[in-house]
């Protein structure tokens, strides 16, 4: 049976933002898509001190970008952050890997924000290297401020949500959202998660807020959760 692909709109002050269930954000006024943390070559790091993981998370990541990337036809890619695991991540990316980053290049303009693992994402990666970058209405940064920006788009905290029903529960990365700034989940394949009721999430909201779970083929909206 083939999946049918339905995005969530929300308005982060004033803008419509598609999120999309693979973790991606799109902002139709822009043609822009935009993720967050892709950690590429995470498993390659790991695997040096020991830890041995399948050494495929950042061919699955890019693979992912690539189907948000068919499905949503941006102009701009804008990645926010932690793009690469660490500062020796780019030199162990794998000949496919490059060539799957070069061709979602050739279609779309990169935007690398720097972030606190890759302050200096490869210059072989093409596009070009900011801190932060203004959209209309919205700001696109890497971690978010601890003081309310509206429009701020960030990444950094990797926040997944937990939802019960029938005695059963599922956790799963998330947004989060109260409609002046949004949080994404993280994209990469072994990026870990955040509950979203922390501290370091939560105290990002005075009021009400909602975590939009991500699913199969559609993001789900869950209850709204009041911050402390």
């Amino acid at each position: 049976m083939q999946c049918v692909w339905s995005d969530l709109i929300v308005e982060v002050n004033g803008e419509r933002v598609l999120l999309d269930a693979v973790g991606a954000a799109f902002l139709p006024s822009y043609r822009t898509l935009v993720v967050a943390d892709m950690h590429l070559e995470k498993g390659s790091s790991y695997a040096r001190s020991g830890q041995l993981l399948p050494p495929y998370d950042s061919r699955a990541t890019l693979l992912k970008l690539a189907e948000a990337a068919g499905r949503h036809r941006p102009a701009i890619i804008i990645a926010l952050g932690d793009s690469f695991h660490d500062g020796e991540a780019d030199k162990r990316v794998g000949a496919d890997e490059r060539g799957l980053l070069e061709a979602l290049g050739a279609a779309a303009e990169f935007v690398w924000i720097a972030g606190n693992h890759d302050p200096r994402p490869p210059a072989w990666a093409g596009g070009k290297v900011v801190r932060e970058i203004a959209l209309g209405g919205l700001t696109l940064r890497h971690e978010p401020h601890a003081v309310l920006h509206p429009g701020e788009v960030a990444g950094h905290l990797h926040p997944c949500a937990t939802a019960a029903k029938w005695g059963r529960s599922v956790r799963r990365r998330c947004f989060v959202s109260d409609g002046l700034r949004l949080v994404l989940p993280a994209f990469g394949a072994y990026a870990g998660g955040l509950d979203v009721r922390e501290d370091a999430i939560a105290a990002l909201f005075s009021g009400l807020y909602h975590a939009y779970m991500l699913g199969r083929s559609r993001v789900y909206a869950v209850a709204q959760r009041k911050s402390a």
